[in-house]
């Protein structure tokens, strides 16, 4: 199993992530029993929960892509670029947006607006992770962790990166911010 080279705290465990989806997706499941939704992944940090979520859904979901930006490097930007497009027309659909953290949740909801603006029938969100202190901008319907981290620890793992690294980390885990900023230079 691939590590970092520097100390990190497991919060979550593969077997306990697995989990997690799996009860998520009978939800998912239950809510959308006799419909199409179209499933989209905000890409790319969300790729092992979109993968692990779609695989289970019995809801005959649809899957489609986004590349959302809001952020330089680890600098969030006021503004959201669409960097790559959904391929499906949205109008009139059932749409689940699957993301894998939802920290400040501005990016998140200049999004759902821009979704909307484009006529979907309804509109929900699936996140991997909560940040605890979100500032109530948008709450996720679907919700697998809610993390209480600080500004000087960085999620990482299942996705989560730290300047690109550390994505293929099977578990989720705490490091602290110094000691990854010495471990990319």
């Amino acid at each position: 199993m691939p590590q970092p080279n520097h100390k990190h705290k497991i919060l979550y465990t593969e077997k306990r992530i697995e989990q997690r989806v799996k009860t998520l997706a009978q939800k998912i499941n239950h809510d959308y029993q006799n419909k199409k939704p179209i499933v989209i992944a905000l890409l790319k940090g969300c790729i092992p929960f979109y993968t692990s979520l779609f695989l289970k859904l019995t809801c005959n979901p649809i899957m489609d892509f986004m590349v959302v930006s809001s952020y330089h490097g680890t600098k969030q930007q006021k503004t959201i670029k669409i960097v790559t497009d959904l391929r499906t027309n949205i109008r009139g659909r059932d749409i689940i947006i699957v993301d894998d953290i939802v920290d400040t949740g501005r990016t998140l909801t200049k999004l759902v607006k821009i979704l909307k603006a484009r006529g979907c029938k309804s509109l929900k969100v699936a996140c991997l992770l909560l940040r605890s202190n979100n500032k109530g901008l948008i709450k996720p319907d679907y919700i697998c962790f809610t993390t209480d981290h600080t500004k000087d620890e960085f999620i990482i793992g299942y996705g989560l990166d730290y300047l690109e690294l550390y994505r293929n980390l099977p578990y989720i885990a705490l490091m602290n911010s110094k000691a990854l900023e010495k471990s990319v230079k």
